[in-house]
């Protein structure tokens, strides 16, 4: 079977960004809770290279996470198809799935990249310091994973790469924060937690499973960040960063319909679109991407009265009762201690 391939004519994209460079004197490093993620940030690194067993084969057209999460899943359109179809169907999900993972990490490596450069506190750029490194390891492992074991590759989709111009274009480091640290990790977590939990394959299990490591202490990070930037901001200014915040979980909602596959099939996109936003199933997995992304929100102090009817509208606000990352991660570290103490 011919793959179709997707790359661009002109690989490297460039555009000018405004970006405010801070410098920081003063070393006292007060800020303990970012000083303990660096310090488990240092502990915690992992090579690729070695940690991953990446002679293990995969069979792009098997099962590798349930059919079920195919949107058009047990719909009529669905079982027209041939095995045939079935099977390129799944590679096409896959790959479609993995390069967005590809792409989103790369944004993340590019936006870590100014929040070290633009963020006032010396804990805050030292901490980010390590997740530059985070993210060019999380691309390497998807791009190793896309193009040795998948063979097939797709364009970052539209909703996304709105997003991440959204976040590299905003001067302010508080919304590169916001938007990458809080919106794209947030969601990208919880995605990972299901892939991993899901897959029938060991290395890209393993794979989700490391690079979730990291991804958790990412989101960590932001919450600790910007609730302190938060408690001093004006109502307008909290108001524009709701704004903000709604529009993301709107895009990164939209991004999920696969549009791209069904497409790339040669099967009515529309029609796909529409069965998948009518499927309970994929209705549930949508929705449940904001579990995190509500809580640490609530917690910045991002969710008025306006916020929580455009999060109900959405159908993601009983989320605002789960625990937050930086505690999720301070639960974490003590179970760590616990069992290293044992």
């Amino acid at each position: 079977m011919t793959m179709s391939n997707f790359h661009p004519k002109q690989p490297v994209e460039q555009f000018p960004v405004q970006q405010i460079l801070a410098y920081n004197w003063e070393y006292s490093a007060d800020r303990q809770r970012l000083m303990r993620l660096y310090e488990n940030a240092k502990r915690d690194q992992w090579n690729a290279t070695s940690r991953l067993d990446w002679s293990i084969d995969v069979d792009p057209e098997s099962e590798l996470i349930p059919d079920i999460a195919i949107g058009i899943y047990g719909s009529p359109m669905w079982n027209k198809l041939t095995a045939k179809e079935i099977q390129r169907l799944r590679h096409e999900a896959i790959t479609w799935q993995l390069c967005q993972f590809l792409h989103g990490e790369q944004g993340a490596l590019l936006a870590t990249a100014q929040i070290v450069d633009t963020v006032p506190w010396y804990e805050a750029k030292q901490y980010g310091a390590t997740q530059v490194m985070d993210e060019a390891r999380h691309v390497e492992v998807y791009r190793r994973f896309v193009q040795e074991k998948l063979e097939h590759e797709y364009p970052v989709n539209p909703e996304l790469k709105k997003l991440l111009d959204m976040i590299l274009s905003d001067s302010r480091w508080d919304m590169k924060f916001l938007g990458m640290q809080i919106m794209v990790e947030g969601l990208a977590l919880a995605a990972f937690a299901t892939m991993r939990d899901t897959t029938t394959n060991p290395l890209l299990r393993d794979l989700t499973a490391a690079v979730i490591e990291d991804e958790a202490r990412h989101v960590a990070f932001g919450v600790l960040s910007l609730r302190e930037f938060c408690q001093n901001t004006s109502d307008k200014e909290r108001a524009e960063r709701e704004d903000f915040v709604y529009e993301a979980a709107v895009l990164m909602r939209d991004r999920l319909l696969n549009r791209e596959v069904w497409q790339t099939m040669g099967m009515d996109a529309d029609a796909c679109v529409k069965l998948s936003l009518q499927s309970p199933l994929m209705a549930e997995f949508r929705r449940r991407l904001f579990s995190k992304i509500v809580p640490n929100v609530k917690s910045l102090g991002l969710l008025s009265d306006r916020q929580r009817a455009r999060f109900a509208d959405l159908g993601i606000l009983d989320f605002e009762h789960n625990t937050t990352s930086d505690v999720d991660q301070d639960a974490e570290e003590e179970q760590r201690r616990q069992l290293n103490a044992a």
